[in-house]
């Protein structure tokens, strides 16, 4: 079936309390696992390409991969644009097919934020597409986003409720807590829930959490077991992922989750079997665990069964 539109997706999320995860991909095995898995639990899913994936593989080429895989399944599938830098970039996702795309321009005053942000709407509307924006700024580390503590800021519920009215957008991406990349520091992330039931009062449109990989432990074990040094990676818990969502989350991103599962995967096949050089079963193990991940998100945002 064709692409479905952001929009649509979401607003029917957070209509009826549920959140739609979107998923970072990089190549054909991280795309396999998504739809093939989102297609056996009847789940709509958003499949997302950050500024990374776009230097690494090619904007057009995920965006033919996306849309040529996607027009086999029978759930509503949304090509999402990450982390779009600038003007320049959305309209080169909207020329490539996208059906969502998202325009940062978080770093600005909120002025210049909200004239950048609107521009965007503008073009991408009169194609009929979808857009995010973000208002507030995450800590921590994602493909060229490295944001410091001192940079990072959680949105405030009024300056919402001004950009969503002054920008048109269909979804806000919130800062509450949750923060990108592995390593959100020691024990369990602070998450503003009271800041998001605010929010969520004041404003009407889905809103999306960045940073939400969980880090799930049986993944951490297994990079343990080939030697990885990962540290003491942290992760967003599930229990405030559940609370979130009856708050208006209605699209959560998952990157670093994937990255850890693809990563086990090949690690497990390499160290464990030093003779193999078969590039389909090494990477083979890592979409088997890709799958595992995915289908835990599915089953935590209460998305099986919607599409």
């Amino acid at each position: 079936m064709p692409l479905a539109l952001g929009k649509d997706v979401l607003d029917k999320a957070r209509r009826e309390g549920y959140a739609v995860p979107s998923f970072n991909t990089n190549n054909l095995e991280i795309t396999q696992a998504i739809l093939e898995t989102a297609e056996a639990l009847r789940a709509p899913v958003f499949i997302q390409v950050s500024d990374g994936a776009r230097k690494y593989a090619g904007l057009e080429n995920l965006s033919n991969l996306v849309r040529d895989m996607a027009s086999r399944v029978s759930v509503p599938v949304v090509l999402h644009l990450d982390h779009g830098a600038d003007y320049k970039m959305v309209l080169q996702a909207l020329r490539a097919g996208f059906t969502s795309v998202m325009i940062d321009a978080s770093h600005h005053p909120f002025e210049e934020n909200v004239c950048e942000t609107k521009k965007c709407v503008e073009a991408a509307h009169a194609v009929g597409v979808s857009v995010e924006a973000e208002l507030g700024r995450l800590q921590g580390i994602e493909d060229n986003i490295v944001v410091d503590a001192k940079d990072a800021f959680l949105t405030d519920p009024e300056e919402a409720a001004r950009f969503v009215e002054a920008t048109g957008i269909d979804y806000l991406a919130i800062a509450i807590g949750t923060s990108h990349g592995a390593y959100k520091g020691k024990g369990r992330p602070y998450i503003d829930h009271a800041r998001l039931e605010q929010i969520a009062a004041k404003v009407s449109i889905p809103l999306v959490l960045h940073g939400s990989s969980g880090v799930p432990q049986w993944l951490k074990d297994k990079m343990a077991a080939t030697g990885a040094d990962l540290g003491d990676p942290t992760g967003i818990h599930d229990e405030d992922i559940r609370k979130a969502i009856p708050n208006g989350i209605a699209k959560i991103n998952i990157d670093t989750d994937l990255r850890l599962a693809l990563t086990a995967g090949i690690r497990e096949v390499v160290v464990g079997s030093p003779k193999e050089f078969d590039p389909r079963k090494i990477l083979g193990k890592g979409r088997e665990y890709l799958k595992q991940v995915i289908r835990e998100k599915f089953e935590l945002m209460g998305t099986v069964g919607r599409a």
